[in-house]
């Protein structure tokens, strides 16, 4: 038995609720930037200078639509070294900076490296792109550095309005995503791992629906002859969250200029990204810094828990 997202939950949301970007894009002010550069520089304490407007983002995250996007990250004042300092400073205040993949590393570049793509070959390497679907992580930042010559556009929609609509369309399927399916590791399996492994798209957690998706990689699962077959009813399921997603009356799309930081709260937004073209010059090509962070006040998502290896944001 599912359990439906009141309707009047701030993490219940369409397109039509935001008629401006007011209420979730915000400018770092000259104080902020001023923080950020000097914590960049020498450490600065950021909690006491930013911790104040840090409080409004998360109560946002946590309590509200779940996105941001604050404005004017200050990366034409600091060096690369620098920039990496400050940003991991920033999600300090939010959450607790944690490893992307088995060497940990803590800061991710999503870029396009011009590798062939493949099954064993993470999308945010590549200018592909990627359907809706979440990250491994309570809260995923994107800093922009550069955007794309074309294209790239970020996409993001309400996981529980979702949720609400497939109740709405065909609750048979929305049971199905309660049901253990496979997912492909893509090469990502240590020493003795089956190359899938089996994890329901949604379990409830106190009552409230928690989403982890990532079709893709259930779809991926079928390269593997010991993994379990895909029913009929399962992929009409992922084909059913994937097309509500990607009704604009579900989404707003996202820009990023260069200073963009976009702000998501992996337990109630799914994320999407449209393919791009890059300038031939390395220099000018798309280039934004990830960050994956575990909340303060712990979100109960216990679905991106134990390292499962995810393609994350871009």
């Amino acid at each position: 038995m599912v359990s439906p997202v009141p309707d009047d939950s701030p993490s219940v949301w369409t397109r039509a609720d935001f008629p401006d970007e007011s209420v979730w894009s915000f400018e770092l002010s000259t104080t902020d930037r001023q923080a950020l550069i000097d914590h960049g520089r020498a450490g600065a304490d950021l909690g006491r200078r930013i911790g104040a407007h840090a409080a409004q983002w998360a109560e946002l995250l946590h309590d509200g639509p779940g996105f941001v996007r604050l404005r004017n990250f200050p990366i034409d004042e600091l060096t690369e070294q620098q920039i990496a300092h400050a940003y991991r400073g920033l999600g300090a205040l939010l959450g607790t900076p944690v490893g992307q993949d088995r060497d940990g590393n803590i800061i991710t570049h999503i870029r396009d490296e011009r590798i062939p793509a493949g099954p064993t070959v993470r999308k945010y390497r590549t200018n592909l792109p990627q359907d809706f679907h979440s990250d491994g992580s309570d809260l995923v930042g994107l800093l922009c550095l550069r955007p794309a010559k074309t294209g790239g556009a970020s996409r993001i929609a309400s996981a529980h309005a979702i949720f609400n609509e497939m109740l709405r369309r065909d609750p048979h399927l929305l049971d199905v995503m309660y049901a253990p399916m496979p997912w492909s590791r893509n090469g990502e399996e240590g020493p003795g791992e089956q190359p899938y492994f089996e994890l329901p798209p949604i379990i409830d957690i106190g009552g409230v629906p928690r989403i982890f998706f990532i079709a893709w990689y259930i779809r991926d699962s079928q390269q593997h002859s010991s993994a379990p077959r895909l029913t009929d009813e399962q992929l009409a399921a992922l084909a059913l969250v994937e097309t509500i997603a990607n009704d604009p009356l579900f989404h707003i799309e996202m820009d990023f200029r260069p200073g963009d930081v976009q702000l998501l709260n992996n337990t109630t937004v799914l994320h999407a990204r449209e393919g791009y073209l890059d300038d031939d010059d390395p220099s000018l090509r798309r280039h934004l810094l990830r960050l994956w962070l575990t909340a303060h006040t712990p979100l109960a998502n216990e679905l991106l828990r134990g390292g499962i290896p995810t393609p994350g944001a871009g």
